[in-house]
């Protein structure tokens, strides 16, 4: 692609570089300059033009990110994403449903490591997108890129995002009270959940408060319905083997884990119990702000396994935002 300042009378056919103001409105920068167009530029007192002209071999900037969406998004409904039309150079990719952005980070590098003006640009890995999120966005920097490069941009990019859909679309909650606990705290606690659940485009099958007991909850558990099993507890789980996780394990379950290296939510334990996930609850999700119960409950409602170094690689970027009602903030 030639690009510079060129005089008028050579302008015809190029593309024009830079809007310029003119008497009566103005001419956009992208626009194809015919007849007319330099017309009105002579009219203006101008005698050259800064423009594009495309070489051969040259791939403009609309088709080529047109042609680099679909090697992206080659199954569009299997994807879960709707692949927009291209305008100045930029295509939109949407998420159809709720889930979480699958990332090919390998095939993402390869592709931006070709040519500086083929861009691919996604959300981070496995963050959750809701219907008609922006997940991703390919855009072509320049007016026109050659088309060698964009060929072997759109070989590295094939499939590089796609959203994971919600397969689990029910959970069931235990709420536990300590003597001399609020009303209001467990009503909270039951809300904010559910609307945790309600943007993963889940259902709250059903809540029971009982005793901070290990007894009790046991028994709530064993017949809770719900695909995966939630435990908010009115006093914070402070070991593997405190009130909650005992319970788990009297209800013929057993617990994986307990603490997590993200922050707010590092009292979150980890279990199973007759074949499906539970999930300790740490006190911080009592608050809709992003804490890590988040990451592991999205996982989990997509199919995904979560293991102990999947729970060790949530420690980077795992210092979230600080949730100003803890009791125990990270800085006084």
């Amino acid at each position: 692609m030639k690009f510079g300042p060129v005089p008028l009378d050579q302008a015809e056919g190029a593309i024009l570089a830079h809007s310029v103001p003119l008497t009566a409105g103005r001419l956009r920068k992208g626009m194809v300059l015919g007849a007319g167009e330099l017309s009105l530029l002579r009219d203006g007192g101008l005698t050259e033009v800064v423009v594009a002209r495309l070489e051969p071999g040259d791939v403009a900037e609309d088709t080529a990110a047109a042609r680099l969406a679909s090697a992206v998004v080659p199954d569009a409904a299997g994807q879960g994403l709707v692949v927009g039309g291209a305008f100045t150079g930029r295509v939109n990719l949407n998420a159809t449903h709720a889930g979480l952005a699958a990332v090919d980070a390998a095939a993402v590098l390869r592709l931006n490591r070709i040519h500086p003006a083929i861009t691919l640009a996604t959300l981070p890995p496995l963050q959750r997108v809701t219907p008609g999120m922006l997940a991703g966005t390919v855009k072509i920097i320049a007016y026109a890129v050659p088309a060698e490069a964009l060929n072997a941009a759109c070989e590295a990019a094939w499939v590089a995002l796609r959203i994971l859909p919600v397969l689990r679309k029910t959970a069931g909650l235990i709420l536990t009270e300590v003597p001399g606990q609020e009303e209001k705290l467990t009503a909270k606690g039951r809300r904010v959940v559910e609307g945790r659940l309600r943007a993963l485009g889940m259902e709250l099958a059903e809540a029971r408060v009982v005793p901070h007991d290990s007894a009790a909850i046991a028994s709530a558990l064993r017949d809770l319905p719900g695909e995966i099993a939630l435990i908010l507890t009115g006093s914070a789980t402070s070991d593997l083997y405190d009130t909650a996780p005992e319970g788990v394990r009297a209800a013929g379950g057993q617990v994986t884990r307990f603490g997590m290296p993200v922050d707010p939510g590092n009292l979150l334990f980890l279990g199973e119990q007759r074949g499906r996930p539970v999930i300790g609850l740490p006190g911080c999700a009592r608050s809709p702000a992003l804490n890590g119960a988040d990451w592991v409950l999205e996982r989990l409602a997509c199919g995904l396994t979560v293991a102990d170094d999947d729970i060790a690689a949530m420690g980077v970027g795992g210092l979230l935002k600080e949730i100003p009602q803890r009791p125990q903030p990270r800085e006084p």
